[in-house]
C-alpha cells in the first residue's frame, strides 16, 4: 500500500548534495513527491511510496550522503497527493 510522508531532515544537510543524493536514492527506490531546503536549515521531504521502498528511503535520510550531519529526521503521515515523479524544489525562501 502506497502511503504519503512528510520528513524533516534537521542537522548538517544543506550546501553539501543532501537534495541531489536524496532525489537518486528516490529515483532508484521509486520514491514520489519532492525535497527542498527550508530557511532555518533543514531540509523538507514530501514522499510517496510503499511500505519496502519507504523504509529504505528513510534509513537513507537518517544516514545522508557523505559530508551529512543528519540530527533526525522527524515523519508525519499525510494525504496521498499521487505524485508522478520526485522533483527537486528550488530555493524558495
Amino acid at each position: 500500500m502506497i502511503k504519503h510522508l512528510d520528513i524533516i531532515v534537521t542537522g548538517k544537510v544543506q550546501g553539501i548534495g543532501f537534495r541531489f543524493s536524496t532525489k537518486a536514492v528516490a529515483d532508484q527506490l521509486g520514491v514520489k513527491g519532492f525535497i527542498k531546503n527550508e530557511p532555518n536549515g533543514n531540509v523538507f521531504i514530501a514522499a510517496e511510496a510503499d511500505d519496502i521502498s519507504m523504509e529504505m528511503f528513510l534509513d537513507w535520510c537518517n544516514e545522508g550522503p557523505e559530508g551529512a550531519q543528519v540530527n533526525s529526521v522527524e515523519t508525519t503521515t499525510a494525504e496521498l497527493k499521487n505524485y508522478r515523479n520526485f522533483e527537486l524544489v528550488k530555493k524558495g525562501f
